[in-house]
């Protein structure tokens, strides 16, 4: 066991103030440019002239950033794994190396921090409600960790408790972050974040509201009561406060374990995962738009999945729905200038793409088009297309001056589709999406 490993097995303790905080982000940024200094004497020596990405980007410099962020957890910790996530094809390879980091690096707090924390928020002599609390987390994430608990009543628990300072240090950290990516030399200067920090600050803040996410798992187990494929936990209000938010505890195996079932099970979980994202978009109105595999289970006695994690949920605009059934079903008909006019319209597309990259945009659009016009089944597993996609991609992205981001709405939406496509190739799942996507964008 490392170091590093065993200082995880330990915990340590949230930096939970202000002035603590920023004194970690201190520490990284000198811990960076001293990291800068050192490789960018070797290059010199080399007869080499270093670029700052270079020099920032070392294996040295990965693992401060990836231990610190960690160390945060918070939004320092969200904002690692969602661009991980999101962009991860598309990352420099160090920069993904230090996001990769931060997405598994889970630290978890020390017994005495987690006692002080549920000492405030329930009161001493808590532990007298329980006949049994394991102090040990069964998952340590970006905002808080979870402990499986019975009560003196024989209920089963699962108690996500959240990170001491996480709520209030989220504006800053956010901005401390960003920063590092503009150090980096990663992002122009000439593209505008402002908006993308205001709407991820805002997100993080509605996941570090624990109320308001009890409210929307509720909201889930209404939308899903019935459903034979979901299963959604309800809340345990006399154990939830603002900081803790206590639900049942539902059985079920790491999502990714199905990677040994049976062809026909990935293949019809996956499935069901995917109904799921097109009612949120076209039936519900609401989308869970975290697509961390965290967040599903799998019952293998049941079958079924165990959904978790409502604090990324938000209502879906009814544009936004039917700007993306436009765009489906001109990828159904073989439309390819309607394909590029709803991804002009979406806002996945700048204008200065389509006047400056027209001929790798439109393969790109014709790759897409090709292989969802295929009949039967779609081969996740099969990601032939995918490097070639991202290898025109990058290069309509090689030109800086046209970077832009799309609307907030449609970012998040996206998201949670690209996340799910991902899953589908973990998986090696075969799905009709053809069929299914049919069946919500047909007229009528």
């Amino acid at each position: 066991m490392s170091d590093e490993d065993r200082k995880r097995e330990r915990g340590r303790a949230v930096p939970s103030g202000r002035a603590s905080r920023l004194g970690v982000f201190g520490r990284l940024a000198g811990g960076l440019a001293g990291g800068m200094a050192a490789e960018g004497a070797r290059r010199l020596a080399r007869g080499e002239r270093p670029r700052m990405r270079d020099m920032i980007l070392t294996h040295g410099n990965a693992a401060r950033m990836a231990d610190r962020l960690s160390h945060l957890r918070g939004a320092a910790m969200k904002m690692g794994q969602m661009i991980s996530m999101d962009a991860g094809d598309m990352l420099p390879p160090e920069l993904a190396e230090i996001l990769a980091r931060v997405r598994d690096q889970a630290n978890r707090m020390p017994p005495r921090q987690l006692r002080d924390v549920l000492n405030r928020e329930w009161g001493e002599g808590w532990r007298a409600r329980f006949s049994a609390f394991d102090a040990t987390p069964l998952a340590a994430a970006s905002i808080g960790q979870v402990h499986r608990a019975t009560t003196q009543d024989g209920r089963e628990l699962a108690i996500k408790v959240q990170y001491p300072g996480v709520r209030q240090s989220i504006d800053a950290d956010v901005d401390n972050v960003a920063n590092l990516l503009r150090v980096s030399g990663l992002l122009p200067k000439e593209l505008d974040l402002a908006p993308l920090l205001l709407e991820a600050k805002r997100q993080l803040h509605d996941e570090a509201d624990y109320e308001r996410e009890g409210a929307q798992m509720m909201r889930y187990r209404a939308l899903l009561s019935g459903e034979q494929d979901y299963v959604v936990p309800a809340i345990a209000p006399d154990f939830s406060t603002a900081n803790v938010l206590a639900m049942d505890y539902l059985p079920g195996r790491p999502i990714e374990a199905l990677v040994d079932a049976p062809q026909e099970e990935r293949d019809r979980v996956t499935a069901s995962i995917i109904a799921l994202v097109l009612r949120e978009l076209f039936e519900f109105g609401v989308m869970q738009t975290d697509p961390n595999f965290a967040n599903f289970r799998y019952q293998p006695e049941t079958g079924r999945l165990v959904l978790l994690d409502f604090g990324a949920t938000r209502d879906v605009e009814p544009e936004v729905a039917a700007v993306y059934r436009r765009l489906l079903a001109a990828g159904l008909a073989e439309d390819r200038d309607a394909v590029r006019a709803a991804a002009v319209e979406a806002g996945f597309v700048g204008p200065g793409v389509l006047e400056h990259h027209r001929e790798p945009l439109d393969r790109i659009i014709d790759i897409i088009v090709t292989e969802m016009s295929r009949k039967g089944p779609f081969d996740f597993g099969d990601r032939a297309f995918v490097g070639t996609v991202r290898d025109l991609g990058m290069q309509i992205a090689a030109d800086r001056a046209i970077w832009h981001i799309p609307p907030i709405e449609t970012l998040f939406v996206q998201r949670k589709i690209s996340g799910t496509a991902l899953l589908g190739a973990r998986l090696e799942a075969r799905v009709d999406v053809r069929g299914m996507v049919e069946e919500r964008v047909a007229p009528g």
